[in-house]
């Protein structure tokens, strides 16, 4: 059974707890809770557990003393573990009335095949169920989920290395992480590249990130540990003065929250130079001012179109980073990526340089978005399609490359548009250009004219009919 089929599995788990009206927001947090428990058997990772609520000991009740023994443990494990398991669990509580649709979830996945599972990842299991619940819309997960095709070309492209602090400050389910840890992975060989003190900083201190919601921290928290990663995830708000210690990053991968704070009111973080209540442009600050400035530090985010032009502090924040950082690219997203619909989003990438004045000396746009294919569920985003950007993207000689999609624009050339950075798309087929259409005046008069020829012939036919008709036979 590949991970696919058990995650279609799991996931047609949901119709069991219809009827007690349970979200599949609510049943993905539910099967976390019990997920654990049979991946840390199966892991050999029950040390942290006490046996009287390891996996053995839940699957074999039923009914109403399974309810209550599942209720119990779920209290005992958020209150009286340590570490990870006391993260996951901390209050948690079940939604779940029915004995029988709790026993139906716990021996479904108890007879799955999981010597397959354990040899394509658990981690991939996991993280395939929670893209299923993205992909579900009424779920309401997905509203601005990050595509795992989106995430590996900008991780591709900020290639993360062994040693380097990497941090997701709106981290969701700590997909960016994943990936980055993935690609460290692959990129080395942990048995010769890696001494023993960089491979415990890979574990434990390399990839770390902040979450403001407390069911999607707890989903975060499980994605990294069956990724063996023990990072640090915070359960807190970047935009508030816990952020202030988020810093001194290599690497900053990210998708933030789009919209503005509750009752239009501004961050709460002091720190900010130019504070708004536009929370994107306030994660674009805490962002560029997260990295090091050793000329190295970099990071790929992604933000809504209304970043690259806003006014205001908007324009502030955006000359800001562009004498902070060598904002070097902005790849223009194809819409219809993300499950809200019509959002026009963008990748920025950027370098924090040592300096902090005059850094950006011409940025790069690649339009990914005009005349593109018509993306969703039915047609989703693939590697392939993002084949041209990176392309562009790493050639030695950037002004070398021919692609109508790669245009650049001076510091100058910005500038002089009022620093608007909502440039480099190119001409859309499917919008008429008002040049291309006739002048409505001359049309007008043309139409007159031929109308005029047609009732002149039309005359002379009804006169040659009158002619007729008076012939004598």
């Amino acid at each position: 059974m590949t991970t696919q089929e058990i995650v279609s599995k799991l996931w047609n788990l949901c119709n069991v707890l219809r009827d007690d009206g349970i979200t599949y927001h609510q049943y993905v947090t539910e099967l976390t809770y019990i997920l654990f428990l049979k991946m840390a058997k199966e892991t050999g990772a029950e040390s942290q557990i006490p046996e009287k609520y390891r996996w053995n000991k839940l699957s074999v009740k039923r009914g109403i003393e399974l309810k209550k023994f599942y209720k119990e443990l779920l209290t005992e494990l958020g209150e009286n573990c340590k570490g990870r398991v006391r993260e996951i669990y901390q209050g948690a509580a079940t939604n779940i009335d029915e004995p029988k649709n709790l026993e139906k979830i716990i021996t479904t996945i108890d007879g799955l095949d999981w010597y397959s599972a354990r040899e394509e990842g658990l981690g991939n299991l996991y993280e395939g169920l929670l893209e299923k619940n993205a992909s579900e819309k009424k779920s309401g997960a997905g509203q601005y989920f990050t595509p795992r095709v989106l995430i590996d070309v900008m991780t591709k492209l900020m290639k993360p290395q062994p040693g380097e602090r990497c941090n997701d400050p709106a981290c969701g389910t700590f997909g960016f992480m994943i990936a980055a840890h993935q690609y460290v992975s692959e990129h080395t060989d942990e048995f010769f590249d890696l001494d023993a003190d960089t491979a415990k900083f890979e574990r434990e201190e390399a990839f770390t990130g902040c979450e403001l919601v407390h069911d999607t921290h707890r989903l975060a928290l499980m994605n990294a540990m069956l990724h063996d990663i023990d990072g640090q995830i915070t359960l807190g708000d970047t935009l508030s003065n816990i952020g202030k210690t988020m810093n001194g990053y290599d690497l900053v991968l990210t998708n933030p929250p789009f919209g503005t704070k509750k009752g239009g009111e501004r961050a709460t973080r002091d720190d900010f130079t130019y504070p708004t209540s536009n929370k994107q442009l306030n994660f674009l600050q805490h962002i560029y001012r997260s990295l090091k400035t050793d000329g190295k530090a970099r990071a790929a985010v992604v933000l809504p179109d209304n970043v690259l032009f806003v006014d205001g502090d908007g324009e502030k924040i955006r000359v800001d980073l562009m004498d902070k950082c060598n904002l070097h690219t902005i790849l223009r997203l194809p819409t219809g990526i993300f499950y809200a619909q019509g959002v026009k989003t963008n990748v920025l990438f950027f370098t924090r340089e040592k300096t902090d004045k005059g850094n950006t000396k011409e940025v790069w746009f690649y339009d990914l978005r005009t005349n593109m294919p018509s993306f969703g569920k039915t047609n989703p985003l693939k590697t392939e399609h993002f084949e041209g950007f990176e392309a562009a993207y790493e050639a030695n000689d950037r002004h070398a490359i021919e692609d109508e999609r790669w245009n650049v624009f001076t510091r100058k050339q910005i500038s002089e548009k009022g620093n608007s950075l909502d440039l480099g798309l190119i001409h859309d087929d499917s919008i008429v250009d008002y040049e291309d259409l006739p002048d409505p005046i001359e049309s007008g008069e043309e139409a007159i004219a031929q109308l005029e020829e047609a009732v002149d012939l039309l005359m002379s036919v009804v006169n040659e009919l009158k002619d007729f008709s008076n012939l004598e036979v």
